[in-house]
């Protein structure tokens, strides 16, 4: 499993659409710059609480969160927000827990990205650095 460190911009993405649509001044959409733990161990995105409220993001169910050592907690999970890396976006749903932003795998494949143990860093998986290419 890899783990690295990556700087995050994540956006209310309801918000940023009723400002697309106008129904919503520009500079009123919740932003969040952050640095993120990609875990390679993880299938879903977790955002902590205060981050999820800075965002101003809705908590639309919940579900049961399995943690490495077998402990097993019901947490919320949050309505779509747009997560950019290295110049690429993707859109996803997190479940809210802990004190870091952390990014699994689920989001490294929309984002058509894989973790370079060696080098320390993501690098694109089928792409190319310009553009990710994907599968159909």
């Amino acid at each position: 499993m890899g783990q690295i460190h990556v700087r995050v911009t994540l956006t209310n993405y309801r918000e940023a659409i009723l400002a697309r649509l106008g129904q919503l001044p520009a500079d009123q959409v919740h932003h969040y710059e952050t640095e993120a733990l990609v875990d390679t161990g993880a299938m879903q995105c977790v955002i902590p609480p205060a981050v999820a409220d800075r965002l101003g993001l809705l908590r639309l169910r919940r579900t049961e969160a399995r943690y490495v050592n077998d402990q097993v907690e019901e947490v919320d999970v949050s309505e779509v927000f747009t997560i950019e890396v290295m110049g690429r976006q993707a859109h996803e749903d997190a479940m809210i827990i802990g004190t870091h932003v952390l990014l699994g795998v689920t989001v490294l494949e929309r984002l058509d990205l894989m973790v370079d143990c060696h080098r320390q860093q993501l690098v694109p998986h089928e792409g190319t650095w310009d553009q990710p290419v994907f599968r159909v």
